[in-house]
């Protein structure tokens, strides 16, 4: 301000505060002060003496009153032929000697370690996510399991049951890590903080398999993003109905949706590919062919595009949950790292129990690309 003040002298006020993005009142009021002292507030006639204010102190501090509000003593006091002063002057006493808050001891949650998962190709890192779907009458839901890959979007196992079981989500974690192949130490598994997901057996069933598991931040709804836009994709569906007749209707929804899902819906996030193009190494190729089109297309008309060629969607490098910030993520990361084996779909039933099935989409390795029913 002090320099704004000096070059206004030379040029004038409103040059010098236009050239240094100064406002011109608040340069005025820099330069023109007003002083003014707070006015002394005469003490109110009113006013309780500091002995009374202290013995109002003493009754609230008393074994009596610790655990009642001021509107509680002031009523019972009143009842008692007893007044000392108002609730409100109870309240400010209170305030001057800092005791208006939550008397109670308040749990305090610790600080929990956000976590931060990089996937670079496919099966390094999936998500998975139980949501519930409405029955036919109020307060009845299935539950759907399903498990993502984070890097591709492909959904590598689901399943519709009557209920939430950390039984259930072992076996589901169990036959789709056998369908992809997945090695010990290969594979880092996400999710958030259910019961179903923090079980002992989920928990044992990962270790054996060699598989880290990760969880969200408590009361933290962004650390499992990929589960919830997935979620959201099913649910926005035109054809998604507000309550299922049965759990054999949720899982003739679920089946079709799922290969459509896998196989047909492009994912902006991915380059407008489909999960099963990237999953399985497809991607490349697509993408080459999309750029002859393009640029079959611009060799037509290269004056209907502005500067230069147009290019299809770029193919992610990376996934991230919850990415450091820019300067900390990996730079060597220079090219997408797809698998190349020739897989197909098998919707198959997987018999739970022995009293009823539950539908689960996983992977056969196979040459061709047709997908089975």
């Amino acid at each position: 301000m002090e320099t704004t003040a000096e070059l206004a002298e030379r040029v004038g006020i409103a040059p010098a505060c236009e050239a240094l993005a100064v406002s011109r009142s608040t340069f005025y009021r820099y330069s023109n002060p007003m002083h003014t002292v707070d006015p002394v507030r005469p003490r109110s006639h009113r006013r309780l003496s500091e002995a009374e204010r202290q013995q109002v102190l003493n009754v609230l501090h008393s074994d009596r009153f610790a655990d009642k509000s001021p509107a509680q003593v002031y009523a019972i006091l009143l009842d008692e032929g007893i007044y000392y002063c108002s609730i409100r002057t109870m309240y400010r006493i209170l305030e001057a000697h800092g005791e208006v808050r939550e008397r109670r001891n308040q749990l305090r949650h610790p600080n929990y370690k956000k976590p931060e998962l990089l996937a670079v190709a496919p099966n390094e890192v999936w998500s998975w996510d139980i949501t519930k779907l409405r029955g036919p009458v109020k307060w009845t839901y299935y539950y759907l399991y399903v498990i993502l890959d984070i890097f591709s979007r492909y959904v590598v196992g689901w399943m519709v049951a009557h209920r939430e079981s950390a039984e259930l989500a072992r076996r589901l974690i169990s036959e789709s890590c056998r369908k992809q192949g997945i090695e010990p130490d290969q594979l880092t598994i996400h999710a958030d903080r259910g019961s179903s997901m923090r079980s002992k057996s989920v928990a044992l069933l990962l270790s054996d398999l060699g598989i880290t598991k990760t969880h969200s931040r408590p009361y933290v709804s962004n650390d499992n993003p990929y589960s919830e836009a997935q979620f959201k994709t099913l649910k926005y569906q035109p054809e998604f109905p507000d309550r299922f007749g049965s759990i054999q209707d949720s899982r003739a929804f679920c089946q079709p949706f799922f290969i459509y899902y896998n196989t047909e819906h492009r994912h902006s996030g991915i380059g407008l590919m489909t999960p099963e193009a990237v999953h399985y190494g497809w991607a490349k190729e697509i993408n080459a062919a999309r750029q002859d089109t393009l640029l079959s297309a611009y060799a037509m008309h290269p004056e209907r595009f502005v500067r230069k060629a147009p290019k299809p969607p770029l193919l992610p490098n990376e996934a991230w949950i919850n990415p450091p910030p820019a300067k900390a993520v990996h730079e060597e990361v220079s090219e997408v790292k797809l698998f190349t084996p020739g897989d197909r779909m098998l919707s198959e039933l997987l018999e739970i129990d022995g009293n009823h099935y539950i539908e689960m989409a996983a992977i056969m390795q196979n040459s061709t690309k047709e997908v089975l029913h």
